[in-house]
């Protein structure tokens, strides 16, 4: 059965075609959800209630643009929803904003340490680094989704680059230590 198909199977309701449809994108859309949720169990709560709204709001899916890119702004969106009620959106006055420069040696970085800092970051850091950084979305277009302002999320942007090179540096000076012995 097309993609197609079991769309319009899902718009009619139908159970199996809906359970077809959660087995088919569950595990990309996991991977999404879990950027933007503090925990493996938050963020399986995000992806259910992302699939209910999903299959609640399928109809409003119009075949225009790539359906799993719709499924993933629903997922995003129903992360920031849960941040947004939350208020854990640090609002600051914009002011001259350093962007630190990062350099990684990704021999000397591995992969899962990335990820694990990105997601040790605060939340609202978290968030709009994601949204920045990973999914490619404009200061303008994160102020509109998390409701903030567009100096918040650059704020936001700089003060997630900040943590996060100070605990590159940190993993590299001790791996240098360590190989000096």
């Amino acid at each position: 059965m097309s993609i197609e198909q079991l769309i319009q199977k899902c718009k009619k309701q139908d159970l199996k075609s809906q359970e077809q449809l959660y087995k088919l994108y569950a595990n990309k859309l996991f991977a999404v959800s879990l950027k933007y949720s503090r925990n493996y169990q938050e963020a399986e709560d995000n992806l259910q209630d992302a699939f209910l709204t999903i299959f609640k709001k399928i109809e409003q899916y119009k075949n225009t643009g790539s359906f799993e890119g719709w499924m993933k702004r629903i997922v995003i969106n129903t992360s920031l929803q849960r941040y947004r009620k939350q208020n854990v959106f640090q609002i600051i006055d914009e002011q001259a904003l350093e962007e630190p420069d990062i350099e990684i040696d990704e021999e000397q970085i591995p992969l899962p340490f990335l990820l694990q800092i990105i997601q040790d970051l605060p939340d609202r850091y978290r968030m709009v680094f994601n949204l920045y950084a990973l999914d490619g979305f404009s200061h303008k277009e994160i102020a509109e989704m998390m409701k903030i302002t567009v100096g918040t999320s650059k704020s936001n942007l700089a003060r997630a680059r900040q943590i996060l090179k100070v605990k590159v540096e940190e993993h590299s000076n001790k791996n240098n230590a360590s190989t000096a012995q």
